[in-house]
């Protein structure tokens, strides 16, 4: 087998049937489900069992990204939201009525995450107003990584099976 025919073959040009996008999709719904409200799951369960320094880590750590959120979406959330439409429409239009592989790759990764995204800026809206405190504080974070997997797993399942249905009716590059 031909060296510069292997290397085409394994990072293909083609999203569905290329292994680096697979990853990127693995890679980028493992992170979202791992961080809650910029907080690592790891540190939530450390601060539920220990308590003490490690809850008081967490309390601030919450705190500090719930102010950050809620501070980029009160001076820039107009001009993001535009944005963001504008990106989500250009992926559809291209994703949909033109048929582009790499736009439908691209929407299938970006449309859940923009919902996951949403719904983290309601909990950082709610955590602001409520202002809950230790006990209190694990149960929307659990939660909330609880629908973020719930989230990634219907779109990993939805891009697989769209991935499936590509790569068979379009066929596999040839070289």
């Amino acid at each position: 087998m031909d060296l510069t025919k292997t290397i085409f073959e394994t990072i293909s040009t083609r999203s569905f049937s290329s292994i680096w996008y697979w990853i990127i999709l693995a890679v980028a719904w493992s992170s979202a489900s791992h961080y809650v409200m910029g907080v690592p799951y790891d540190m939530i369960q450390r601060a539920r069992r220990h308590g003490g320094e490690a809850l008081e880590d967490m309390e601030d750590l919450v705190r500090i990204n719930v102010n950050r959120a809620i501070y980029i979406i009160e001076v820039s959330g107009v001009f993001m939201l535009g944005f963001l439409g504008f990106i989500l429409t250009m992926l559809a239009t291209m994703a949909v009525w033109y048929r582009y592989e790499f736009a439908q790759a691209v929407l299938l990764i970006a449309l859940p995450m923009t919902l996951v995204g949403l719904l983290s800026l309601r909990l950082a809206y709610r955590l602001a107003r409520e202002e809950p405190r230790a006990e209190e504080l694990f149960r929307p974070l659990v939660r909330h990584r609880f629908w973020t997997q719930v989230i990634g797993m219907i779109s990993i399942f939805v891009t697989a099976m769209y991935g499936m249905y590509r790569n068979l009716v379009m066929g596999f590059p040839i070289f």
